[in-house]
């Protein structure tokens, strides 16, 4: 490998820090990949160690620095989960855990806060619906519940912010980043004043200090103290990034309208491409600036897919792999019906943080097929539901283009690309954010990397019939359970 000139990528996921390092002709010559776990100490809470995201970073640095001279590299780009929240003292070290996306303790505080600042008027500023995972309701409710560590923040960054902090000594965060926090004005490519002092108001306190908006492209030099932690050259440029999920989109080669990046992990994200910035009037997806150039990203974000896969693996005594390879055995219409809403919520097509998983239609002859045949044809229309808004808004002559672990059954592929009627192309590649984070550190420099090559496999669609008449029945069901929990007062339901 002498001779190598190679870009870095570094994606900061749900579950695992992954690294890829890339060189010039866009082959990855080097990846790995270190987990962490998150704790959920009550119901709702998803909190993780942001020193245990350092000693991921460090442990996959250090697997990459054994196969490739650091001599080779020339940036080092970052990606991350949003919305994430960490909060810092003034000299930057984290006070109590980071609360991920996964996290929903304040949805109280969320609505409270959208509907003093106008829910409307927000969502057409942001782009964003603001929920009880953003970074303000989080920070709302931590005043509430833990005011000693409320006393001691000084600085609230998303995760991939302290990650970038950490390597440079600087506090920095992107337009995609900047979405998470609820309060980012996607037209000014400014933080709301209304917004922030509305939250200062409601909290009774001043607001903590917030990262400066950079573009992706933003360069800083590696730390010497980061650079002897982790044995890499001093100002090694170390490139801002963005959110894990136009990364990823960028990665698949999605920049064009009609175009889709379906990202299936513990979530999936399902983002489209439009030209212009484009909000809906009935608030179906986010609005995200994309990792390069003009475009926008319309973002669904389906909140359990492989997390529901592997509950019901782990339920079962199977594999999640396993769950899918029973449920597509099964007519979609000789099923119970499965509203796959476990987190609980939803972000997709459907916004509601307090849709919970139903199963609807048990019988005694029904088995472990049927039951992951259910959950696995949920998942379907869910996405189904998410790409249709798509095709609407923003055309649905490209292809899905399909990544991550949670759809790489080709049967799955085939039930998406029949329920939907459009071409589903897939690529085994995993670590696709990290492959965008290295597109974008390219870019800082000047250079073009090409996306992922995406692989011969090529899905045509099949028979829709039978999908729509599921999706029918799912939706009936789904109206069936919106109506009863909107007649049981909400202090009953949570008897």
């Amino acid at each position: 490998m002498t001779g190598l000139q190679l870009l870095l990528g570094v994606d900061l996921g749900t579950s695992g820090l992954k690294a890829v390092a890339v060189d010039l002709r866009g082959d990855v010559v080097g990846q790995c990949q270190v987990g962490y776990p998150t704790s959920r100490p009550e119901p709702g809470a998803a909190e993780q160690d942001p020193s245990q995201w350092l000693t991921a970073l460090a442990s996959a640095l250090a697997d990459l620095r054994s196969q490739l001279p650091t001599a080779q590299w020339l940036s080092l780009g970052l990606s991350g989960m949003i919305p994430t929240l960490v909060t810092t003292n003034a000299d930057g070290e984290p006070v109590g855990p980071a609360l991920t996306w996964e996290d929903a303790r304040a949805e109280a505080q969320g609505a409270a806060l959208r509907q003093a600042v106008g829910s409307d008027w927000l969502y057409e500023r942001t782009g964003q619906w603001l929920d009880g995972r953003y970074l303000l309701p989080m920070w709302e409710r931590i005043v509430e519940v833990d005011p000693t560590r409320a006393d001691n923040t000084a600085w609230l960054l998303g995760a991939r912010d302290y990650i970038y902090w950490w390597l440079t000594g600087v506090r920095f965060t992107d337009p995609s980043t900047a979405t998470g926090f609820g309060c980012f004005g996607l037209a000014s490519g400014e933080w709301l004043a209304d917004v922030l002092a509305v939250t200062a108001l409601r909290t009774g306190r001043p607001l903590p200090q917030l990262p400066q908006v950079r573009a992706t492209t933003q360069q800083s030099p590696l730390s010497p103290r980061a650079a002897a932690m982790l044995d890499l050259p001093v100002g090694l440029p170390v490139v801002l990034g963005s959110a894990d999920s136009v990364s990823a989109a960028l990665a698949l080669g999605v920049t064009s309208p009609g175009e889709v990046a379906y990202v299936a992990g513990t979530s999936t994200v399902i983002l489209g491409v439009s030209d212009h910035l484009h909000v809906d009037p009935s608030h179906r997806y986010l609005v995200t600036p994309l990792a390069l150039g003009d475009g926008w990203g319309l973002e669904m974000d389906l909140l359990t897919t492989g997390s529901a896969l592997t509950w019901l693996a782990d339920l079962f005594g199977i594999t999640a792999p396993e769950i899918v390879e029973l449920g597509l055995v099964v007519d979609p219409m000789d099923v119970p019906v499965f509203l796959p809403y476990l987190a609980p919520g939803e972000q997709g097509a459907l916004w509601d943080p307090e849709l919970t998983g139903t199963l609807s239609g048990l019988g005694l002859h029904h088995g472990r097929a049927e039951i992951s045949a259910a959950l696995v044809v949920g998942l379907v229309l869910e996405s189904r539901r998410c790409l249709d808004v798509l095709a609407e808004v923003a055309g649905g002559s490209g292809p899905i283009r399909i990544a991550g672990s949670s759809a790489s059954d080709l049967s799955f592929q085939r039930a998406l690309a029949s329920s939907t009627g459009r071409t589903v192309t897939s690529t085994s590649v995993t670590e696709h954010s990290a492959r965008g984070a290295a597109m974008v550190a390219a870019a800082s420099l000047g250079l073009v990397l090409e996306p992922i090559a995406v692989e011969e496999l090529v899905i045509s669609p099949g028979d829709r019939v039978p999908w729509d008449l599921a999706t029918a029945r799912h939706n009936r069901t789904l109206s069936q359970v919106q109506s009863f929990a909107n007649a049981v007062p909400s202090r009953e339901r949570e008897r």
